[in-house]
């Protein structure tokens, strides 16, 4: 794929998300980032990749979107939280960059796909980005906890060919203290997608003592095969990538001891998934 790929202090190329940024949004007024965030004319953005062939189907240029009411324990990007630590960019300038790439997505059958941070917090610069996108033929996904689905009309839904969908726990309890959030409005997003026949790819990040417990795994996959929609689930292993970024953000990091899980442990708790009648990997 062609493009500028150069990095810079501006540069909305990154060579790849684990890469800190903050600050990048710092001096632009609140009632500025109020109105760009109520408009979607304006969006923060951490960086945009590309060749990623994990965050959806064939070869994907990713944006990564600033700004995330969740708090995961075991977040690998804890600098997207905060809306002002992106890149402050029209919806023009994000359309101008992935246009770029379209000849070379459409070669490898592959698509734009926006996350975060959580997109949806930023949900009508998303909407617009994706509708860009759908509109230069690109097939678009986006990847978003769910959280804030309401926010997208129908019409806008029809915009995103395929939902990668955070599922991170099924018990509520369990749930607020891993995320701080409740669960209920993931759910009910996933129910909404399921009756308007949107596919989904469920994301599962396996961390051993906070999601590992089958039981609670069981109850997820058996919701997640009633939708009807699922076409995979993706059994993410915890990992210690992003803990220079809590480290270095002056974060309370409270899982430096914890081990990945074993490669066993994964094949386990995919199996828990299939048993559900799920293709998980």
């Amino acid at each position: 794929m062609t493009g500028d790929r150069t990095p810079g202090p501006t540069s909305l190329a990154a060579r790849s998300p684990f890469e800190l940024r903050v600050g990048l949004g710092d001096g632009i007024p609140e009632q500025t980032v109020r109105e760009a965030l109520a408009s979607g004319d304006m969006g923060f953005l951490h960086s945009y990749t590309t060749g990623s062939t994990v965050d959806g189907p064939g070869v994907r240029v990713v944006a990564w979107t600033t700004g995330c009411m969740w708090r995961c324990l075991y977040c690998h990007n804890p600098d997207t939280w905060t809306v002002s630590n992106g890149i402050p960019v029209s919806v023009e300038r994000a359309a101008d960059e992935l246009r770029k790439y379209r000849p070379g997505l459409k070669a490898m059958a592959g698509g734009f796909t926006l996350s975060g941070g959580e997109p949806l917090l930023q949900h009508r610069f998303a909407a617009k980005l994706l509708a860009a996108a759908k509109k230069m033929g690109i097939h678009t996904t986006i990847e978003t906890n769910g959280f804030l689905g309401e926010r997208l009309t129908d019409g806008e839904l029809d915009t995103i060919d395929l939902v990668m969908l955070g599922l991170k726990t099924w018990d509520p309890q369990r749930h607020k203290a891993l995320t701080g959030q409740e669960i209920g409005p993931t759910l009910e997003f996933a129910r909404r997608l399921a009756a308007r026949r949107k596919p989904i790819w469920v994301r599962f990040v396996l961390a051993p003592g906070l999601t590992d417990d089958v039981h609670d795994m069981a109850r997820s996959a058996e919701f997640a095969a009633s939708l009807g929609t699922v076409e995979r689930v993706e059994v993410l292993p915890f990992h210690q990538m992003g803990r220079f970024k809590w480290e270095r953000l002056g974060l309370e990091y409270t899982l430096g001891d914890a081990e990945p899980p074993t490669p066993a442990a994964v094949e386990q708790a995919c199996a828990v998934w299939r048993a559900a009648g799920l293709e998980a990997s």
